[in-house]
């Protein structure tokens, strides 16, 4: 590589490659339009070889453009979060570490990790982020997250996935309800009822799961209403919107006005994980992991 290619030329070819328009990466760049063309140009001219097609007011990233972009991409993400851990570093902290998770984790999972973790490993800086599943997959793909906690069966190619729980579903219901723990031995008895559940976009290997115990019952539940947030569906099922199916661990609620009745005897169970990239190079991470296992 040339000498006079700079770290600045990387992040003007990102702003183009990902803009595929001069005009819009200069105006982000805060550079003039000419000034971040000439500097494309001499990053061509180095490296020997041709980044993008021009066709009249159309770019196009050739081949070797779309391979170098997808690598830069990863590639300055380390550099940051290196220089960033470097800072930490020098203001007396031993590093940080990005969360991602579904909202039943944060009933007790994380926050015993969190203290567990904390005993051995004092002065890091966590960084939570209630998120869905595929919104945690695709930012511990780019490097956005380091470690997630997920209701998934698969991941993409690249990331690995490790069960840290596998718990049983409840059902909630208004505190009047008639069913009751002792009286619950046939679900399809609630076939006329209507239903909140999670969003099948949440996850849908979850979603597909609730929808076997359904199955199993012999009847297509009415679903009324559809939400990410469980705090949500309490407050539907207290005001008599309808009843729910949730993991066990999200039956922990002050809300004297709902009940949760755990079905013990069917046999689809839910199941929490914790996901990473296996390329992701935080120092923390592999402490974090180990922990884990």
């Amino acid at each position: 590589m040339s000498n006079q290619l700079e770290l600045r030329h990387l992040k003007y070819f990102l702003a183009v490659a990902e803009e595929l328009h001069f005009r819009r990466a200069a105006e982000r760049l805060y550079i003039s339009q000419p000034g971040l063309s000439r500097q494309i140009k001499q990053m061509e001219d180095d490296l020997g070889v041709t980044l993008f097609e021009r066709h009249n007011r159309k770019v196009v990233l050739t081949k070797a453009g779309a391979y170098l972009k997808k690598e830069l991409k990863l590639t300055l993400k380390n550099l940051d979060q290196t220089l960033e851990h470097a800072k930490l570093l020098n203001d007396g902290k031993k590093g940080d570490l990005k969360l991602g998770y579904v909202g039943s984790a944060m009933q007790q999972i994380i926050p015993n990790l969190l203290l567990d973790f904390e005993e051995e490993h004092p002065n890091v800086v966590f960084s939570l982020k209630e998120l869905d599943n595929q919104t945690q997959i695709q930012e511990l793909l780019s490097f956005d997250l380091d470690l997630g906690f997920v209701r998934l069966e698969r991941v993409p190619i690249g990331l690995e996935i490790k069960p840290i729980l596998k718990e049983s579903f409840c059902l909630v219901l208004p505190n009047t309800h008639k069913m009751d723990s002792e009286n619950i031995k046939d679900l399809s008895k609630l076939k006329d009822e209507s239903f909140i559940l999670f969003d099948p976009k949440y996850s849908a290997s979850y979603y597909e799961k609730v929808m076997q115990i359904f199955d199993d019952s012999g009847f297509a539940p009415i679903v009324s209403h559809n939400t990410i947030h469980a705090g949500s569906i309490y407050k539907l099922v207290e005001n008599g919107f309808g009843i729910s199916i949730v993991p066990k661990s999200l039956a922990i609620t002050n809300n004297k006005n709902i009940k949760f009745i755990e079905l013990k005897k069917i046999k689809q169970k839910t199941t929490l994980s914790v996901v990473w990239n296996k390329n992701n190079r935080n120092p923390i991470l592999k402490d974090f992991l180990g922990l884990i296992k």
